[in-house]
């Protein structure tokens, strides 16, 4: 079971960083900064670049800190967070399956690293090595709570086009 749910945390956290990646260097075929930006400024979150760095680094940093099993309340936070504004801002409205742009896959990478702060890394994780034991219902109530707030205010921040508002 230790080897799984490392193996999980693992592909879960690498994804995480890998879409990071892709908003803030252009790695595996993605847009980088200039392209995230103009994409993030049609949803309504202006400036573009900041927002796009912001984005980019919560999925990086988030990812590549629940691969690692280090500091994961906050890695989980960082995706919450992210995850909360992809869902609102692109994949709500398209219901929930994937294949229709949904939010289901969103809410999986989000609720996968919820649950690595309720039931904590494992001992296969630099949290274990380093003794810190920041796990359970009560840091994984606080990071839900401190993931859906950071969201939220990105999300009230956001100048929804007219196009999108008429639709």
């Amino acid at each position: 079971m230790v080897i799984g749910f490392s193996i999980l945390r693992l592909l879960v956290g690498l994804t995480m960083a890998a879409h990071g990646a892709q908003k803030l260097f252009g790695s595996f075929g993605g847009y980088g900064l200039k392209g995230t930006a103009g994409f993030l400024e049609q949803l309504g979150f202006v400036p573009g670049k900041r927002n796009a760095v912001m984005a980019g680094l919560a999925e990086f940093l988030g990812g590549l800190l629940l691969a690692l099993g280090l500091a994961t309340p906050l890695a989980a936070v960082l995706i919450v967070s992210v995850m909360v504004v992809a869902i609102g801002s692109v994949h709500l409205k398209n219901g929930f399956f994937n294949h229709l742009q949904g939010y289901e896959y969103p809410l999986i990478l989000a609720v996968t690293a919820l649950s690595f702060v309720w039931g904590g890394p494992g001992p296969l994780s630099l949290d274990a090595v380093l003794g810190i034991q920041a796990s359970g219902l009560i840091w994984g109530v606080a990071a839900l709570a401190a993931g859906l707030v950071g969201g939220a205010i990105q999300l009230a921040g956001r100048r929804v086009p007219a196009a999108q508002k008429a639709s």
